[in-house]
């Protein structure tokens, strides 16, 4: 009879601490990427009676979390993440400097410029420099002091046309010049902006004179700092007959020198035509550009890769983030606010790019929700509220049997 009181008292035990778990789960059912956590129990090995093994009742034996996939809630924030799939996001304690993982990509930027958590954990990617070359080492992800160097332009791509039915005319134009080229020496013309190596912006005038029939003429013409006029170079046009109308020579292996800039430019006319239309530049670019600074508007595309957005119009890739899966997550260490460490049993973890290895893919603007079902969680409720009141009666029984086996000696 005592045994029995005992056996029962580890029935409420397990419940109880069962009843604990289910607390927590509804409790943090509004909590972003909570993972509901799924509790087993155990039979405890009693003792022999002869040839009789009499259990010893039960207990909880493990508490684990439910990895399945929460549903994802759109916020419009870029830098909030959800991951769809396997995998956390790696964070770093600025104190300990060890790194932990996280399901929950509500990130934000700190007043250092690091994107961290609320709590101050600076998530983790790969740096990507100005060239689109991935790095290997880890690093805090930090937008601050993050520029667009300056790029001297090399090459510029134009594609118009050229009036087929327009005069033949002379170039007259001695360079310098106090005066522009005369409306009369040329057919028509255009302007492109150019920059040099400190990213200073110049002007260039392009001329188109026909000299003949399917043969043009480009003029290069700029101001310089005098205030004069100077021709850089000219870049002969050839076009064919037959089929009639398409560039068949633009001549652009050889760069055009601007030597008050130190420019060497290569200009490109590919795609430019000569149909009996009026004069259109369809299409002009050219490599260079101003150093420009980040804005505050970022992207994150599916792979993990951050772009920044610059106030010269550069767009190009920051950082990578990258995903930690693991070979048993069900025995990382769970240490609050969202945050899991690594054990002995959960394994090391396997860092690599989002979409592949089993990793799932960065949702931008996206939060992962609690994986909790609260129809579940209140049938377990149930189910441990009625193991816990018949524990209780087998108490409450043990104890009458006490009461007539006591009151047998009256």
């Amino acid at each position: 009879m005592i045994k029995s009181m005992f056996t029962a008292i580890t029935g409420l035990r397990a419940n109880n601490l069962a009843m604990g778990v289910i607390g927590n789960n509804v409790a943090n059912i509004n909590t972003w990427g909570f993972k509901a956590q799924r509790y087993s129990f155990a039979d405890i090995l009693g003792a022999s009676i002869g040839n009789l093994r009499v259990g010893g009742g039960t207990k909880l034996s493990n508490i684990t979390p439910n990895f399945s996939q929460g549903s994802v809630l759109n916020t419009g924030n870029p830098l909030d993440m959800a991951i769809d799939g396997n995998g956390f996001f790696i964070v770093k304690d600025p104190l300990s400097n060890t790194n932990y993982y996280t399901r929950v990509g509500n990130f934000i930027i700190d007043k250092e410029g690091n994107v961290s958590t609320p709590e101050g954990y600076i998530l983790q990617g790969w740096k990507v420099d100005e060239n689109g070359n991935v790095g290997s080492v880890l690093e805090d992800i930090n937008l601050a002091n993050i520029a667009s160097l300056p790029k001297q332009t090399t090459e510029v791509k134009i594609n118009l046309n050229l009036d087929k039915n327009a005069d033949v005319k002379e170039w007259n134009f001695t360079s310098p010049s106090e005066e522009p080229p005369s409306e009369e020496t040329y057919n028509f013309s255009t302007n492109v902006t150019v920059y040099d190596a400190y990213g200073g912006s110049h002007v260039v005038s392009l001329y188109f004179v026909k000299t003949d029939e399917n043969k043009w003429t480009v003029h290069y013409v700029y101001k310089n700092e005098e205030g004069k006029y100077i021709e850089a170079g000219q870049q002969d046009l050839e076009f064919s007959s037959d089929p009639a109308g398409f560039l068949e020579d633009d001549n652009s292996d050889t760069p055009i020198s601007f030597s008050d800039w130190n420019l060497e430019i290569w200009f490109d006319y590919d795609g430019t035509t000569q149909f009996a239309q009026d004069f259109n530049v369809t299409f002009i670019s050219q490599d260079g550009q101003e150093p420009g600074s980040l804005t505050r508007d970022i992207t994150i595309d599916e792979e993990g890769y951050i772009y920044g957005i610059f106030s010269n119009g550069q767009i190009r890739p920051l950082y990578k983030i990258p995903l930690a899966n693991f070979i048993s997550p069900w025995n990382l260490e769970e240490l609050g606010n969202n945050i899991y460490g690594i054990t002995n049993e959960s394994g090391e973890p396997i860092i690599g790019d989002a979409g592949t290895g089993g990793r799932g893919k960065i949702l931008s603007g996206y939060l992962e929700q609690s994986n909790v079902d609260l129809a579940t969680e209140f049938t377990n409720l149930i189910l441990s509220q009625r193991a816990f009141q018949a524990n209780a009666r087998i108490i409450t029984t043990s104890d009458e049997l006490l009461n007539e086996l006591v009151n047998l000696k009256r």
